[in-house]
């Protein structure tokens, strides 16, 4: 008689909805890697730094203070929130009835999540929708705690990083790309200020999972981590060998 939980029942019951997770600091192309591995797969994508922007954004718009934790949890608490892609592949995050993506990719908007992703409250009051990302065939996940804290069971879990000049540069770029006028230096501050925030919160600190792959973007493109993400993948049973290409 074969132990419950042993590799010969993993094998006849697998996952229904497998779960791979992408951390990593801001700028290091999280979203990026996760977007394009979740598309391969035909997985749902879960941008939870969307979530967290959301909050802060919504939260200035609905004229709550900057500081009030318990108004922005309760905000969060009864967030519902689609994301879907355009038909040019452009991502969009729906809330209230429109599609809020643009605004979230402003700067002061990042820092604005910065700061309602240190609070504890407000982290609780999205663990359950979160969670609720997870759904057949499969889920990718990114963020900052998604592997050490949302889903410490995942299939795979990475962690993605990059050089803060490396992530600043490529902030400035999209930034001058879309005609706004940024400094490099500034960007780079702003990004070593957010490190030093999302590492030292009390709530789900950034940090590398002991289980996960650690992979450094810095100088290699998104398509060669898309490939090694989903040969690892092929490797632990998650899919098919013919998306790796």
């Amino acid at each position: 008689m074969k132990a419950l939980g042993s590799d010969a029942d993993s094998d006849r019951n697998p996952d229904p909805a497998p779960v791979i997770t992408i951390d990593g600091p801001s700028g290091s192309g999280k979203g990026t890697i996760a977007r394009a591995v979740a598309r391969q797969l035909g997985w749902t994508w879960l941008d939870s730094g969307a979530l967290y922007r959301l909050v802060g954004l919504a939260g200035q718009r609905a004229g709550l203070s900057a500081h009030d934790e318990q108004a922005h949890a309760r905000l969060a608490q009864g967030l519902s929130v689609r994301f879907t892609a355009s038909p040019d592949g452009e991502d969009e995050v729906w809330f209230e009835g429109r599609n809020w993506a643009g605004d979230l990719r402003d700067e002061a908007v990042g820092r604005l999540a910065s700061q309602v992703a240190a609070w504890p409250l407000v982290r609780a009051a999205l663990i359950d929708l979160q969670r609720a990302f997870k759904r057949p065939p499969g889920l990718v996940a990114d963020g900052r705690d998604m592997g050490s804290a949302l889903f410490p069971d995942a299939n795979l879990k990475i962690f993605l990083t990059a050089s803060v000049e490396e992530r600043a540069r490529r902030r400035y770029k999209q930034l001058k790309d879309k005609g706004l006028d940024v400094s490099l230096a500034d960007l780079s501050r702003d990004i070593q200020e957010r490190d030093q925030r999302d590492s030292t919160r009390a709530a789900s600190p950034l940090r590398q999972s002991d289980d996960a792959l650690l992979i450094d973007s810095t100088s290699r493109d998104v398509g060669q981590i898309v490939k090694q993400i989903l040969t690892v993948a092929q490797c632990r049973g998650l899919m098919g060998p013919s998306l790796v290409g």
